[in-house]
């Protein structure tokens, strides 16, 4: 399938900040949040697979894309870009919706099912253990996969300096980086609209607070609520042949936190949303589908 991006994203003002986002499809409403260091134009070949059933929000996370780049660490937090996604919602009149959410949009996924769990349906989250685990529990294996985590999160310009001398180059290198990925893997015209967001020096610096908000803000706000489950229906996909699958038992890493979860294997690596578009459309409509 070959994506449609020449269409320009509605630009809506909520919660402060200024979110890009295409809307698509008629039915329920399933909200698809993007990672790092990608943007909306990551559910390009999977979005249009799932609008003939269900109303399609991909928007740009805050820091990320054509959305607002807030300057401030506590900013990037999740609770902070999951308040934006609860606004967006609110502002597009749905009370309750799906969500699906990839990387650092499956743990703002995460805080939103956290912070307003009257309002998500069901849960999907992709490629990813919970993030304070990954932190308390940090092996040399996963600190050697995951080393961004703690490069991203030096003290500012040093990262934004490096990264800034050649975005593509570390950014590719990301999504390389990861497990079992080629740059052949990823759509060119996809790709181009990742380069073009990550070029952008506040988009660099956004980028970065995100990962220093994960040490600093997140860790704590998961801490306090260790002791809390998700209750609405989730589903962990995970890339067979990802760094996290290598390192961890993903599925065993959730199984304290949702109360009602199916887990799943995908084809590829941490990026199969890239590698395997009708697979992971596939395995969302049959789970949000479900009896």
């Amino acid at each position: 399938m070959t994506p449609d991006l020449t269409r320009p994203p509605d630009l809506i003002d909520v919660n402060g900040q200024t979110i890009a986002c295409d809307i698509r499809g008629d039915g329920p409403p399933l909200l698809l949040l993007h990672g790092f260091p990608q943007n909306r134009a990551m559910w390009a070949r999977i979005g249009p697979a799932l609008a003939a059933e269900f109303t399609t929000i991909a928007p740009d996370l805050r820091g990320y894309g054509q959305s607002s780049k807030p300057a401030e660490i506590d900013q990037m937090s999740f609770r902070a870009m999951a308040a934006d996604m609860l606004a967006l919602m609110t502002h597009l009149g749905f009370d309750h919706f799906h969500l699906a959410g990839h990387d650092r949009g499956g743990r703002t996924a995460h805080r939103m099912a956290l912070d307003a769990a009257e309002r998500v349906d069901t849960l999907c989250v992709m490629d990813i253990v919970p993030t304070h685990h990954l932190l308390d529990t940090l092996t040399q294996d996963v600190a050697r996969a995951y080393y961004h985590w703690f490069f991203l999160a030096q003290p500012a310009p040093f990262p934004e300096t490096l990264i800034g001398h050649d975005p593509d180059a570390y950014f590719e290198r990301c999504l390389l980086g990861f497990g079992a990925a080629e740059l052949s893997d990823f759509d060119p015209q996809m790709l181009e609209a990742y380069r073009k967001g990550w070029r952008d020096p506040d988009s660099i610096r956004a980028m970065c607070n995100d990962y220093r908000a994960a040490l600093d803000v997140d860790f704590g706000h998961d801490a306090a609520d260790l002791g809390r489950r998700v209750t609405c229906p989730a589903l962990v996909l995970y890339g067979a042949d990802g760094a996290m699958a290598q390192a961890m038992d993903v599925p065993a890493t959730w199984a304290p936190r949702l109360s009602r979860m199916r887990h799943g294997a995908m084809p590829g690596g941490h990026f199969f949303p890239d590698q395997s578009p009708a697979e992971t459309a596939r395995a969302l409509r049959d789970f949000l589908t479900q009896d």
